[in-house]
């Protein structure tokens, strides 16, 4: 992970540059384009963004780019498709918006691609092949595809595959309805690749990749009476290598392991990861805070990392007790926690993701920040994605905020940062120092620099 000139400079840090931008720059942002997921496939060859209009892009690496010296890590659309559509709810009388809350790619099998994405209610699996040939030469209709008159086929022709120009085809295979009460904030495939789980706010299912019309509740937190809830499910994750457990997270700042060999329902947990409030230091906002947004396994299988409002936790799977790191996000808001309650930014869900080493993680902030902490060296970092650095090869500068009156030359005061500006999805390429952020309705791509 760490370069030549890193270790002479003798800072050990990556040094991130800019890569690409996707997206226009513009200041005019209509709701539709806002991205709402990201998500590299299991090789880094594809990425995939979700929006708020129910959109799903796709974006291919560029062959030339990973050939090229220093390696480069350039990405270009390869397939756009409508994934979800608005509906309406007659018996509830509720809309339900077509906004893509997660997409979770399969791994591949053959020469097509899968993947699975969800709105609030509905989840889709799409196939994403590649058509580069095309028949000729049909007996029962001319190449236009007109249907020709069976009293003027005279003779048999034997039809031949063609080369055509290439086409992306996105197609639905299957859907999966009907089967959350509440909006489905969780998608994760099983290691098995056969199964996969989706949470929503008091439910954990699980299907069969190839059943639609059935799945299984695993999970069911809902009290008998409703006045009597006190937690909801807020993101749920399949374990990275043994097919049998799970986690879930909660709002009460717990997270849940379950083993679907012990019982078919997992009610009963089998580990509670849960970091005792401290009394001296708790407020009006302490449970609002403590929530968990994110929570995500590591690649090796061994750790569990945790986002709540104002830090990132990781967790050793073999200790439940606390967190064996907590790394501060924005500590400097912690003043402003009342104001960011009145404008509800206090319940931003942000994500975290880890790099392909587990060296490495990363989630976002306010003003388009997004940090980064180097576990080993236990090293910290806020870079900014802005359209000001939207030039190839640009060196990201860390970016520091202050909080008092005596502001340095490169700091950022705390009350000049644009809280309407969110990183909320990020995504590391599994093998390289590849970084995806979406800023808006921009995807920003970064690069270590090599």
């Amino acid at each position: 992970m760490k370069t030549t000139n890193d270790v002479e400079n003798g800072n050990g840090e990556i040094q991130w540059c800019f890569s690409q931008v996707k997206g226009t720059l513009e200041d005019d942002v209509t709701e539709a384009d806002l991205i709402s997921c990201v998500e590299f496939n299991h090789d880094g060859e594809l990425l995939a963004t979700g929006d708020k209009g129910g959109r799903v892009v796709i974006f291919q690496r560029d062959p030339m780019s990973k050939t090229c010296i220093p390696r480069r890590g350039d990405y270009t659309v390869y397939s756009t498709f409508q994934s979800h559509e608005p509906e309406f709810d007659y018996l509830k009388s509720l809309e339900i918006e077509e906004k893509i809350n997660k997409i979770r790619w399969l791994r591949r099998k053959n020469q097509a691609h899968f993947l699975l994405s969800t709105n609030d209610k509905t989840i889709k699996l799409w196939k994403v092949s590649e058509k580069d040939k095309k028949i000729e030469g049909y007996n029962t209709k001319e190449d236009s595809g007109i249907m020709r008159d069976p009293m003027n086929i005279t003779s048999l022709r034997v039809p031949v595959l063609k080369s055509m120009e290439l086409m992306v085809e996105a197609s639905p295979r299957r859907v999966f309805a009907n089967a959350h009460t509440y909006h489905i904030n969780s998608i994760s495939v099983n290691s098995d690749q056969e199964t996969y789980l989706s949470a929503d706010d008091l439910r954990i299912n699980l299907w069969n990749l190839e059943i639609t019309d059935q799945s299984f509740n695993i999970v069911d937190i809902k009290p008998t009476n409703m006045e009597e809830l006190t937690e909801v499910i807020t993101a749920a994750e399949f374990h990275p290598l043994e097919c049998n457990l799970f986690v879930y997270s909660s709002s009460k700042g717990t997270i849940r392991l379950c083993d679907m060999r012990s019982s078919a329902l997992c009610d009963k947990h089998a580990k509670l990861f849960e970091e005792q409030d401290d009394p001296t230091t708790r407020s009006f906002f302490s449970e609002i805070i403590s929530s968990i947004s994110d929570v995500k396994i590591s690649n090796s299988g061994r750790y569990m990392m945790s986002r709540d409002y104002m830090t990132v936790k990781v967790w050793d799977l073999h200790m439940e007790t606390k967190p064996i790191e907590t790394y501060p996000v924005h500590e400097y808001l912690r003043p402003k926690l009342c104001s960011l309650y009145e404008n509800d930014c206090i319940f931003d869900k942000f994500e975290c993701c880890w790099s392909g080493t587990d060296q490495y993680i990363m989630t976002g902030a306010y003003n388009n920040f997004f940090r980064m902490f180097d576990r080993s060296a236990k090293r910290d970092v806020t870079l900014e994605a802005s359209k000001d650095i939207a030039k190839p090869k640009t060196i990201l500068k860390p970016r520091k905020v202050c909080i008092g009156n005596k502001r340095k030359k490169d700091e950022i005061s705390v009350d000049c940062l644009d809280f309407n500006k969110k990183i909320l999805h990020t995504a590391w390429h599994p093998n390289e120092n590849i970084v995806a952020v979406a800023a808006t309705n921009n995807l920003y791509l970064f690069q270590e620099k090599l």
